[in-house]
């Protein structure tokens, strides 16, 4: 991927970095300013946005490169609000088989407070040509 396309990105425009990645687990942070929603706590799609991301890199973990992740679910329950700083997600493997895969992602604030958990199921879709069996 290009820088130019790599920018173009949700993940990159919502100031999403991926700070440790591994079959074991997947880490990243987002900020909450940019991120809010009018009456400025960390918007619940920012939340839901973050917990995809990291899931879905979780999953490409397991994938690729014979195939690759798309969601297929997506659950959050928010538990507390953010109103600045950064929210740290870890996505973790709850199953992985054959053609999804399922993980847990824990957001929390700086000052280690759970504010949401997520839940990401993603579909493994082949990359080689011809029919999907």
């Amino acid at each position: 991927m290009t820088p130019e396309v790599a920018a173009e990105q949700l993940a990159d425009r919502m100031g999403i970095k991926i700070l440790e990645a591994s079959r074991e687990r997947v880490v990243g942070t987002m900020p909450v300013a940019g991120n809010r929603q009018p009456f400025g706590l960390l918007h619940g799609g920012a939340s839901g946005v973050l917990v995809e991301s990291l899931g879905s890199a979780a999953a490409a973990q397991y994938t690729l490169p014979d195939r690759y992740p798309v969601g297929l679910e997506l659950a959050c329950t928010h538990h507390r609000g953010a109103t600045e700083g950064l929210v740290t997600g870890v996505a973790t493997p709850l199953h992985v088989g054959r053609s999804t895969s399922t993980f847990e992602v824990v957001l929390t604030d700086e000052q280690g407070r759970r504010t949401c958990t997520g839940r990401l199921t993603c579909l493994h879709l082949d990359r080689r040509p011809g029919p999907r069996v």
